[in-house]
């Protein structure tokens, strides 16, 4: 239950937090008879706290969280609730026990429910407590120690630390004659002997990784959290230490080992950390054995990274008490019998397409967010404002340490202006003068630490791995860095470093990625090698010739492995293109951008394609060339796919002209054929039943016919089918089926022989379209639903969203109009999605002229059913309407 936030006080007032003591286990012993002493529990404190004036702002199963304008009506509450649970009579014969806390304090309100350190504050202190007790806050004490009724009376319980909490607190027992008033020690950090320093700030998100964590050490012994610096190990193995202070009776305890260089002084620290000093005739070592033979303690050893020469140690410490548990955090693992190891990853990321709320909401932006306010208390939160903040965090990595830093700006440039300032490197996230650890005082000295602890291997790796744009498999780094080093040996070292992550990508060998923070780092050093120009050269070498390589396989029986591929390869595709504009290798360039195109278009794409063919093209010095040309009729083709008219025809054109000049054949007849295209898309002409024997039409067979003469004459087999197949299509399109359906079916039989599978699915839609007009509807649902199978092998959004579209007409036309509406509407969504980018210049729609889906479906089964219907299909993730798709 939740009270409306308008009827919630705010200014100073008063939180009250209860819970029944043992609830779960008095649950299991109960059963359904508990629900009975839940409920008189629930009455007593709704009376008690209504009565003196007090609002419910929520309940969690037995858990009570109210408000009071004043303490003292707090405390009137509590107390009248306590005396009555003590003398009610329980169904079933149980006793029951609730524990209270009061906390005087601010009360900002969030929506329906309070914001603020101190409701924090008292949530803590109430669950500090034991059942029967009532604690109070010292500021709650204050205003109603001089004014308390008859009867009561307040025990100190002297300073507490709270978890999350920085200050201690002063906490009050409230005696209440005839009540039992001796309990044990609180619940609080100072029940358990430790060393955890207090919170300075606080932890924002980690659930899943101090769950992982917390879980892990009760089943094992020796816990390893391993990650880049900056990811926040340290922060989030004292939080899990906190956690479990009450499960470790000798205590728990942080050794601090980043100032330690020898690896013969780790247990000196352990011993400092838990007390153990050095007597007469006795060392430390001996002192610390002798203290934890009999112990069941906890032992952080924080930084271990430069000493895993000592990982011995730690297991010798294991073995002299078995009540022992150690969390270590490292930027390597420590490689020993028992140990497991804990990847601690960034914080997560909002996407940049999220909504306001679900981006204020991912973990990162969250601690910016947070850590900004401390210094500008009224951040612009605006929409635009957010957008900045996602991007920050994501340029960052999500690296804890890094969004704090950027933090830090706030107190003189907003979030767009860090972000754009971060180009200029990662030195502007400067904390120098800070409390924190010197080698935490800028990102790159964090980096910095790593690097300095490696040996000359994987010195020598490290840099040349940064000509990697988004990683790279062991093959191509092999392939790039120079053969006299041992890649595998280094590159694993790296990886136990944390400066490298191996990612799976798939089937296939694993990928080796950095984050863009590190990345940027060890850029910085390749830059500075003597070798730089050779390991870039060799880079650009390789995919460029993987470019070249993928081109027939983007169409054939393997375009799915090979799609994923270049997806997976863009980055180092692109940067090779891009070594190719700054060298003057531009026909290389041109050669590898114009075979990459189809890549391009199927993964939607185009504007970014298109841009790298068209850089190319206006590189100063070129000739016309082969290669020239064939850009021209790429840049052409992703026009085509953006329907961008004018640029189809002008690129096209160059493309012919270039290749009449150069009397290349095989470049005449490919474009001759994708001019053909032009003057059916541009003319005024609707593409229609009606456009046969039109003066466009008329143009685009005859170019068609003209290719096809030159593609026979070549013995161009794929240039023969895939002519005769948009002949066909235009044919088709104009309402000439029966001279249609011939040519389609013999392209088709060439596609499934060559194993063309893009153009067999192109064709294959084609085909259902004209058995549909024709009448032949199970001949036409059978040819779209494997052109979608087809398409979804690729994932090629752009021939799904078509797929589906189609199958909408047919399902309509036959009705069944539940599906068509749910395959159109998910089709609508694909082709508005920004990963649709690529659009079929004809659209479906052409060959279902007569066919309206959504107003024959309103009509068959209401507007409210069709609405439901609608949003059923957008609700569809792309797989799943695929699968509805293929039910077909």
């Amino acid at each position: 239950m939740t009270t409306p936030g308008a009827l919630l006080p705010t200014g100073t007032v008063t939180f009250v937090f209860t819970d029944i003591e043992g609830s779960t286990r008095l649950l299991q012993e109960l059963g359904e008879g508990y629900r009975a002493v839940q409920d008189e529990h629930d009455e007593i404190m709704r009376t008690a706290m209504s009565d003196e004036g007090g609002i419910v702002v929520r309940t969690e199963g037995d858990s009570f969280f109210a408000v009071f304008p004043t303490p003292a009506q707090a405390v009137r509450a509590t107390v009248t609730a306590q005396q009555a649970i003590h003398a009610h009579t329980w169904p079933e014969g149980v006793e029951l026990r609730v524990r209270m806390g009061i906390h005087t304090g601010e009360g900002t309100l969030g929506g329906h429910d309070y914001l603020g350190l101190d409701v924090n504050r008292a949530a803590r202190i109430g669950a500090a407590g034991h059942g029967g007790q009532l604690l109070v806050s010292g500021p709650a004490t204050a205003l109603i120690e001089h004014s308390l009724p008859a009867g009561i009376e307040l025990r100190d319980l002297g300073s507490h630390h709270f978890k999350d909490l920085t200050h201690p607190e002063r906490i009050y027992q409230v005696m209440i004659a005839g009540l039992p008033s001796d309990f044990p020690a609180l619940r609080s950090m100072d029940a358990r002997p430790n060393n955890l320093p207090p919170r300075l700030t606080s932890l924002v998100g980690r659930t899943d990784e101090i769950a992982t964590t917390i879980e892990t050490l009760e089943r094992h012994r020796l816990v390893t959290l391993t990650g880049p610096g900056g990811t926040g190990k340290t922060r989030l193995a004292v939080e899990v230490a906190e956690r479990l202070l009450h499960r470790f009776l000798d205590g728990v305890y942080l050794a601090e080992l980043a100032a330690v260089s020898d690896p013969a002084q780790v247990p000196s620290v352990v011993a400092q950390a838990v007390g153990v000093k050095e007597g007469p005739g006795r060392s430390l070592s001996d002192g610390l054995a002798d203290w934890l033979s009999d112990k069941e303690a906890l032992v952080v050893l924080d930084n271990f990274e430069q000493l895993l020469e000592a990982a011995p140690v730690v297991e010798r410490l294991l073995g002299l008490a078995m009540g022992l548990k150690v969390l270590v955090t490292s930027r390597a693992p420590l490689q020993l019998y028992g140990e497991h190891e804990i990847p601690v990853p960034p914080l997560r990321l909002a996407a940049l397409d999220d909504e306001r709320e679900d981006v204020l909401r991912s973990e990162a932006a969250a601690l910016f967010v947070e850590r900004a306010q401390a210094i500008r208390p009224r951040l612009d939160l605006s929409e635009d404002a957010v957008r900045a903040i996602a991007q920050l965090c994501a340029r960052l990595d999500g690296l804890p340490l890094a969004i704090e830093l950027a933090a830090r700006r706030v107190n003189i440039l907003s979030p767009r202006a860090i972000l754009a300032r971060l180009s200029t490197g990662l030195d502007m996230l400067d904390a120098s003068g800070t409390n924190l650890p010197p080698r935490q005082q800028t990102l790159r000295a964090t980096i910095q630490w790593s690097y300095d602890l490696l040996g000359d291997p994987e010195r020598l790796l490290f840099p040349r791995l940064a000509v990697f744009s988004g990683g790279s498999d062991l093959d191509a780094i092999e392939g790039v860095v120079d053969g006299e080093l041992d890649v595998m040996d280094a590159l694993g070292t790296l990886v136990d470093s944390s400066l490298v992550m191996s990612v799976d990508s798939g089937p296939g060998e694993p990928r080796f990625v950095m984050l863009k923070t590190i990345h940027e780092f060890a850029a910085a050093l390749l830059d500075a090698a003597p070798d730089v120009d050779d390991i870039r050269r060799r880079h650009a070498d390789l995919y460029l010739a993987m470019a070249v390589e993928g081109e027939r396989h983007l169409t054939g029986r393997d375009q799915g492995v090979w799609l994923r591929r270049f997806e997976l390869e863009q980055g180092n595709l692109e940067a090779a293109l891009r070594w190719a504009l700054e060298t003057g290798e531009v026909e290389r360039g041109l050669v590898a951008a114009s075979a990459m195109w189809r890549y391009y278009q199927q993964r939607g794409h185009l504007a970014v394609g298109r841009s790298w063919v068209e850089r190319l093209l206006a590189a100063p010095g070129a000739d016309p060339s082969r290669a020239r040309a064939a850009a021209h009729l790429a840049a052409g083709s992703l026009a085509f796919w953006q329907a961008d008219y004018d640029a189809i025809a002008d690129h096209y054109q160059r493309a012919l002209a270039m290749y009449q000049d150069l009397r290349d054949k095989p470049g005449i007849a490919e474009a001759t054929y994708n001019l053909a295209f032009v003057p059916a898309i541009t003319s005024d002409e609707p593409f229609d039943r009606g456009f046969a024997g039109r003066p466009a039409h008329l143009i685009a067979m005859g170019r068609l016919e003209e290719a096809l003469r030159l593609f026979e004459e070549l013995g161009d087999i794929g240039g023969v089918a895939k002519t005769k197949g948009n002949m066909a299509m235009f044919l088709g399109g104009s309402g000439e089926l029966e001279q249609a359906l011939p040519l389609l079916e013999e392209a088709m039989a060439a596609y499934r022989e060559m194993g063309d599978m893009f153009h067999l699915a192109d064709s294959l839609m084609a085909l259902g379209e004209g058995c549909f007009i024709n009448g032949r509807h199970a001949e036409a649902r059978q040819a779209v639903v494997e052109a979608i199978g087809l398409f979804a092998d690729a994932d090629n959004k752009a021939g799904i969203g078509l797929g589906l579209e189609s199958l909408s007409f047919i399902e309509a036309g036959e009705g069944r109009h539940v599906r068509a509406l749910r395959l159109l509407a998910k089709a609508e969504e694909v082709r508005a999605a920004k990963e649709g980018d690529a659009k079929y210049p004809v659209p479906a729609s052409i060959f279902y002229p007569d066919i309206d889906v959504l107003g024959e479906a309103r009509a068959a089964i209401g507007d409210d059913a069709a609405e439901r219907e609608l949003a059923e299909g957008r609700s569809m993730s792309l797989a799943e309407a695929v699968a509805y798709a293929l039910e077909a």
